[in-house]
């Protein structure tokens, strides 16, 4: 398969290593690089959001009969709502994807043929994506080592992501950001150094995730702020039973999040035994994923 990368950062770079190793002919440019993408089934789009929808309408015109373009951005409203009028009526197909995986570093320097080994792939389909371009962008996300695809809309990704994301590095951010910092020398241990682990993201994409999704992100931090003052109540107030049933209240969630979360349904490889079994049965199918819920 002709796979086009734009962008090699860490993702675009780890994708372009990873299709490179399984055997498929990859093509990769950066901004301001010739771009030839005339000949490309599958176009990653590996940019941040708004210069990556910039890139799509630059080159609309170029993308081939029947190819597929994904982006790899983590909000999916804004890059949806904004390609949508240009793939509406084209001869390509636009679906948004999140890979789920990442470092604390940047740049093609430190990007890894591994990095999406057992992650989730989130796909958005855009309108009208015929179901054969969804099964060759499950099968080819599979390949390069992802344990499962999540189909989603775009609300639906924003929304999650507000909370499993964004919230943790805004958090950590903000933990990193006191006067005792610097001088926990001695005195920390795994807690530590799991709270700082993503509080120094890059500063110009993730100012522009948190804008671009600032309609799901800020009722998130709204109910965090909430919680804390409730705590910070509690403990100002010496009133250890209310301290302990907060305490008790998030240990049962955690234990619940921790069980791991319960497939709707998936979908193993076209063509495969499993897979005509599931058409011939009309089953859901099982290595491909809808929706998720926490166990009760």
């Amino acid at each position: 398969m002709k796979i086009a990368i734009a962008g090699l950062g860490l993702i675009g770079g780890s994708f372009f290593k990873v299709f490179s190793e399984r055997g498929h002919k990859v093509s990769g440019f950066d901004i301001g690089d010739p771009v030839d993408v005339s000949g490309a089934d599958v176009v990653i789009v590996a940019l941040h959001p708004t210069t990556a929808v910039e890139w799509v309408e630059a080159h609309a015109g170029e993308f081939k009969e029947g190819a597929a373009v994904v982006d790899t951005c983590g909000v999916k409203g804004y890059v949806m709502d904004r390609i949508a009028p240009v793939a509406t009526g084209a001869k390509w197909f636009f679906v948004g994807g999140h890979p789920m995986a990442g470092k604390e570093v940047a740049g093609f320097r430190n990007s890894d043929p591994g990095l999406f080994r057992n992650a989730s792939m989130i796909l958005v389909p855009g309108t009208g994506v015929p179901s054969q371009t969804m099964d060759i962008l499950n099968n080819l996300f599979l390949e390069a080592g992802f344990k499962k695809i999540v189909i989603a809309d775009a609300a639906e990704h924003d929304s999650k992501i507000a909370y499993t994301s964004q919230l943790c590095h805004i958090v950590s951010s903000a933990y990193l950001r006191d006067e005792l910092a610097l001088g926990y020398d001695g005195f920390s241990a795994g807690s530590f150094r799991d709270m700082i682990r993503v509080g120094a993201p890059d500063p110009a994409l993730w100012s522009e995730l948190f804008s671009e999704n600032r309609q799901a992100l800020v009722p998130v931090i709204d109910r965090f702020i909430a919680r804390m003052s409730a705590m910070r109540d509690a403990i100002a107030a010496d009133d250890t039973a209310a301290v302990a049933g907060q305490l008790a209240e998030g240990r049962k969630i955690k234990d619940k999040v921790n069980a791991g979360p319960v497939a709707v349904y998936s979908r193993p490889m076209r063509g495969t035994r499993e897979w005509r079994k599931i058409e011939n049965t009309r089953r859901k199918p099982e290595n491909f994923i809808d929706e998720w819920t926490v166990p009760k």
